[in-house]
């Protein structure tokens, strides 16, 4: 294959099903592999050069910052949708108002989440009950996060767009390009510089800008597939209306997650820094886990986003199957090196030995269900593509309000003692699996009951 054929956008409807799942989401899997060291170095760095506390404050700050971001990840689950049926239709005028439609509402939300983000960071750490030792760390990088973070939602809307064309290798390159010089800054901010906290933050803001300009660049470069005028930048009513209808659904699933988080985190810093810290690591590490299922989940979007387009259902049922089988193996294999390897990789963040064996223990709990949210997302992945953006979000709905949250909160109820005052640790780690295992069943049936299959955009 040449580098032209490589970069070029893929057409899924043709050839092997399975291969061109694969295909996708091997440069997938790799860009969401560099996207999680974003967050990963960040908390190595602090770790390591500032100390666990700082750790700590990093950590807390994730669940408000999911929360920001919410918006985007809406925009960017409908632009991935309408982008691969239009494509897949071949309908080139309407792929060219999505994709402008994409980037004014991109700005948008970039300019609500720089003013609504300074001003509501400190009010909700503190009704989070964060410790009074980290809280102004927390506070300061997601003030700078939240100034600088058109440069992350452009790079998030515009790889939801070139993955839709099928092109996830550039996405990848540009995310590699960031992910070394946020590595190379983070080092030079906080060990050289003394930076701290806002070390990290500034140079993700740097690396995310990066990466957003080198997609901007790829998109000009793609006129053969779409046009790039100004009038398709004052987004229409009906490619608006229809972004929200598939993104909304996404963005509230997101902030339902964010938001069960965030409650989770209150009981969560009840067990002290030492517990954060633990957590921390653990959530880095379940990152990495959680990437096949995010990276084969996001393919089968492009793959029946695609072919339902193209009018082609019997091979949408085909890929699905033989798409999460792999995807499974995939997960139990990295799964079952990270439990090998998984003292070695908390050594990574932190040199204290009790702050080790806690995440470990923590890690092995949560171990169990990452195959099944191979399940859950290669299935959400498919309904998503195929036009049903609701169906996920009500099961996400279920699992994390009606379940995850409540679950966790009497688990760790029952187990408060004398010697546990504020009860057992592991049951928040417990809870979660619970929950995972239960969401990979509800979604399977839901697949399989197939209101899916009507929801087609191209009509």
């Amino acid at each position: 294959m040449s580098i032209k054929e490589l970069f070029a956008p893929v057409d899924m409807t043709q050839g092997s099903p399975v291969k061109q799942i694969v295909k996708f989401t091997i440069p997938m899997l790799l860009g969401n592999i560099a996207q999680q060291l974003y967050n990963t170095v960040d908390s190595i760095i602090v770790g390591r050069y500032v100390g666990d506390n700082a750790l700590a404050a990093v950590g807390s700050a994730g669940p408000i910052l999911n929360l920001l971001l919410v918006l985007f990840m809406g925009i960017s689950v409908g632009a991935s949708v309408m982008v691969s049926q239009y494509y897949g239709a071949k309908q080139r005028e309407e792929l060219s108002k999505t994709i402008g439609c994409c980037l004014t509402c991109t700005f948008v939300a970039s300019l609500i989440i720089m003013i609504v983000g300074p001003i509501i960071s400190r009010p909700l750490l503190k009704l989070l009950s964060t410790p009074e030792s980290i809280i102004g760390w927390c506070t300061s990088y997601l003030i700078i996060i939240s100034l600088g973070i058109l440069g992350g939602g452009l790079y998030n809307i515009l790889s939801g767009v070139l993955r839709g064309l099928g092109d996830s290798v550039s996405a990848l390159i540009y995310l590699l390009v960031a992910t070394l010089l946020n590595i190379v800054l983070d080092w030079l901010f906080v060990a050289k510089f003394g930076m701290g906290v806002n070390g990290v933050a500034l140079a993700t803001v740097i690396a995310q800008f990066v990466s957003a300009f080198l997609s901007v660049r790829k998109l000009t470069k793609l006129q053969m597939l779409f046009d790039m005028k100004k009038e398709y930048l004052w987004p229409e009513k009906r490619y608006t209306a229809m972004l929200i209808r598939l993104g909304l659904p996404s963005g509230i699933t997101q902030a339902i997650f964010s938001m069960s988080m965030i409650i989770v985190q209150s009981l969560t810093n009840s067990f002290g820094e030492m517990y954060i810290a633990a957590n921390v690591i653990v959530m880095r590490i379940d990152g990495f886990a959680m990437l096949p299922a995010f990276s084969f989940g996001t393919a089968m979007t492009t793959f029946s986003g695609q072919n339902i387009g193209a009018r082609k259902l019997d091979r949408v049922v085909e890929g699905t199957k033989k798409g999460t089988l792999v995807a499974m193996a995939v997960s139990a294999v990295l799964t079952g090196l990270i439990l090998l390897f998984g003292k070695g990789l908390m050594g990574v963040f932190t040199t204290t030995e009790d702050l080790i064996n806690l995440s470990y223990r923590m890690m092995c709990i949560l171990s169990v269900g990452y195959i099944a949210m191979e399940v859950t997302q290669c299935l959400s992945g498919v309904m998503r593509g195929a036009g049903d953006t609701v169906t996920p979000m009500w099961i996400s709905m279920l699992t994390t309000i009606a379940l995850r949250v409540p679950l966790a909160y009497i688990m760790v109820g029952l187990t408060r003692t004398s010697e546990l005052p504020q009860g057992n640790c592991y049951m928040m780690q417990i809870s979660m699996l619970i929950t995972w295992l239960i969401g990979a069943g509800i979604t399977a049936f839901m697949y399989r009951v197939g209101k899916w299959r009507s929801k087609a955009v191209v009509m």
